[in-house]
């Protein structure tokens, strides 16, 4: 169990209570155009997306995480190498659809919170989206299972997950339901394994 300002010490009832208020706080970000003064595709803001959803939840909000991250055998980047990937994956292109569907793949192996990087990660993509093309993805049209699939397999090959997304994008970028629609628990796989660095 993740230590969270709520004093829950079950996970499903935290899980509840994480998707009730960072929904909450992604219609405010939505509503009152937080995002529009953010550079799309930095860390910083990332950071700000990550921090504005779970600060009523987790003391670690917006901040980089300092144990090292294991998930159904695969490593996310270690933290003697994150701050380095972190400033590499901001400098990437993002001109293209393929090119902004690469950074994000990049970043979810970088994988910078301890907690929230699916949920905030899907915001921070859509904003890019919707300065660089003018589209964000239309989650809805997303299956889970195929989109789990294939955000697991594309640190080796990211054409599925590409494909997967390339179909579900829409021109609605300023609906409400389209925007709150990411940030569904049920697009990510429950229990992370965290490991201190010093165990690794």
């Amino acid at each position: 169990m993740l230590e969270n300002k709520l004093w829950i010490n079950n996970l499903a009832e935290l899980s509840r209570e994480e998707e009730k208020i960072s929904k909450k706080k992604a219609i405010i970000l939505f509503t009152d155009n937080l995002l529009n003064d953010k550079t799309p595709g930095t860390f910083e803001a990332l950071k700000f997306i990550h921090k504005f959803l779970f600060e009523d939840i987790y003391e670690f909000a917006g901040k980089i995480r300092d144990v090292n991250l294991a998930k159904h055998n695969f490593r996310f980047a270690s933290l003697v190498y994150l701050n380095v990937a972190l400033k590499n994956i901001e400098n990437m292109p993002q001109s293209t659809f393929n090119e902004i569907i690469e950074k994000y793949v990049e970043m979810n192996i970088a994988h910078p919170f301890c907690e929230g990087n699916g949920r905030s990660m899907r915001i921070w993509l859509d904003h890019i989206l919707k300065v660089e093309l003018g589209k964000v993805v239309d989650w809805s049209k997303v299956d889970k299972e195929d989109y789990l699939l294939a955000m697991g397999r594309s640190p080796i090959k990211d054409l599925e997950i590409k494909e997967l997304l390339n179909k579900s994008l829409t021109e609605r970028i300023d609906d409400r339901e389209v925007f709150i629609k990411g940030i569904d628990n049920s697009y990510y796989y429950e229990g992370y394994y965290t490991y201190k660095a010093e165990e690794l």
